[in-house]
C-alpha cells in the first residue's frame, strides 16, 4: 500500500477558505470572498493571494479553462481534519489520545447529541479492539 502525501499545514486563513470550498464545492475567488468578506472582512485581493498560495502548496487546484478560474480542495474535510488532529495529538499532548479527548471535552460544553454520538463511536470502537 502506498503511503498518501501528506498535505502542508493550512494556517488558519487557508482553513477558512478550505471550510468555503468544502460547503460550497468547487468556487471562483469571487464566490470565497463573498463568504469571507461576511465571515471575516477578508478582500477579494486578499482572497486570491491566499488561494494562489494555496495552489503553490498544494491545498488547492485550479481549473483555468474558463475566464473565471476555479479553484477546490485538494483533500477533503475530513482527511484535512485527521491530519491536523494527529499533529495536534502528537505536539500537544504526547500522542495521548485520552488526553485530547478529555482536553477537548472539558474546553466546550458538548451538546447531549454530540455526546450521545461520541458515545456510540466509543462503542464501535470498543467492538473492533475485541
Amino acid at each position: 500500500m502506498v503511503a498518501k502525501k501528506q498535505l502542508p499545514r493550512p494556517t488558519d486563513a487557508e482553513l477558512a477558505i478550505l471550510r468555503v470550498l468544502w460547503e460550497r464545492g468547487a468556487s471562483t475567488v469571487r464566490e470565497v470572498a463573498e463568504v469571507l468578506q461576511k465571515e471575516r472582512g477578508t478582500g477579494y485581493t486578499t482572497a486570491l493571494k491566499l488561494m494562489q498560495i494555496m495552489t503553490d502548496k498544494g491545498l488547492v487546484q485550479r481549473d483555468d479553462s474558463s475566464r473565471s478560474h476555479v479553484y477546490e480542495a485538494v483533500a477533503p474535510a475530513e482527511e484535512t481534519q485527521r491530519q491536523l488532529v494527529g499533529d495536534l495529538l502528537d505536539r500537544a499532548f504526547g500522542g495521548s489520545a485520552q488526553q485530547l479527548v478529555l482536553r477537548a471535552l472539558s474546553a466546550r460544553k458538548a451538546s447531549p447529541a454530540e455526546l450521545a454520538e461520541i458515545r456510540q463511536l466509543l462503542d464501535e470502537m470498543e467492538k473492533k479492539a475485541k
